[in-house]
């Protein structure tokens, strides 16, 4: 699993340092987190390919967050999209689209489902390779958050064992599926001799804009990676107070609370021309923090 921040069009002042837009890329499906203004020209820019997103989240009804996803709708509908796609949002958001797109004369030419996310938490999608959960955070107005869990379906071969009991490597697939190996003679080498249990699934945890609470911690608990947002410096901490955002000193003790692998900080305040203090202050209680940049690919 890795995970591209887009952020917004960088072109756009008030926007450029709200890297809020990402893409999460699971073997052949990536899954859109929030869509601000300009994320189909990011989307462009670092390679990310629509017709590989079956997946959308919408965390909340702020403009930063999804005023980018009617264009990006009506271009893969233009462009000849045939393949469904799913939309989690807060329920003003189906509405919203339909008119934009009523007022203009058009329809989507592929199909296109909307799920309203729930009051709290619950599991939104649930398929063969991964799931997708939401939380309830602390925002101005109802927000949520996203675990995103990529399942490993396949069982691990034990190579030695497989090359000691002399199964071919045409038989490697059905091994990983959990057939057992039927030799020429008829001998039978039960797959659990030469596979093992998949290594245990990684959790990818999305904080969107929030307050700090520990409210949402037991859904973030032992994320492999965790996005929190630190639209403030600490120094700023009752400006993040009273509008309902997280400094980088709080997204870092979150991070040690939840015993998340990694910290991935975003989502900075505008008014900061420098994003590193927002590193520096955040390793002070969390070694393993990154202020998070535009375009770049991180590892879950």
């Amino acid at each position: 699993m890795n995970v591209t921040i887009l952020g917004n069009n960088s072109a756009l002042p008030a926007f450029g340092r709200h890297p809020t837009c990402q893409a999460v890329e699971l073997s052949s499906e990536i899954i859109l987190i929030d869509c601000g203004e300009g994320t189909q020209v990011q989307m462009q820019r670092y390679g990310i390919k629509w017709r590989r997103v079956h997946h959308i989240l919408i965390s909340h009804m702020h403009g930063d967050h999804y005023f980018g996803l009617p264009g990006l709708l009506n271009s893969m509908s233009l462009q000849g999209r045939k393949d469904e796609l799913h939309i989690y949002g807060p329920q003003q958001l189906e509405p919203i689209v339909d008119a934009m797109m009523h007022a203009g004369g058009h329809q989507f030419e592929f199909p296109l489902h909307f799920h309203t996310l729930p009051d709290g938490a619950g599991v939104i999608s649930d398929g063969t390779y991964f799931k997708i959960s939401c939380f309830p955070v602390q925002h101005r107005i109802p927000c949520h958050g996203f675990v995103i869990e990529q399942k490993n379906a396949r069982r691990r071969l034990l190579i030695d064992q497989c090359e000691a009991y002399g199964i071919p490597k045409t038989f490697y697939g059905p091994l990983k599926l959990g057939e057992d190996y039927v030799a020429p003679d008829g001998t039978v080498v039960p797959n659990e001799l030469v596979t093992a249990e998949s290594l245990p699934p990684r959790r990818y945890a999305y904080s969107a804009d929030t307050l700090f609470s520990d409210s949402y911690l037991p859904y973030i608990q032992n994320a492999d990676v965790l996005y929190h947002e630190s639209t403030y410096l600490h120094a700023d901490v009752e400006k993040a107070v009273a509008r309902f955002h997280s400094t980088s000193m709080q997204a870092a003790q979150m991070a040690k609370m939840a015993n998340a692998g990694q910290l991935l900080l975003g989502h900075f305040s505008s008014k900061y021309k420098d994003i590193t203090p927002f590193q520096e202050e955040a390793r002070t209680i969390f070694e393993n923090a990154m202020a998070t940049i535009e375009g770049t690919t991180y590892p879950v």
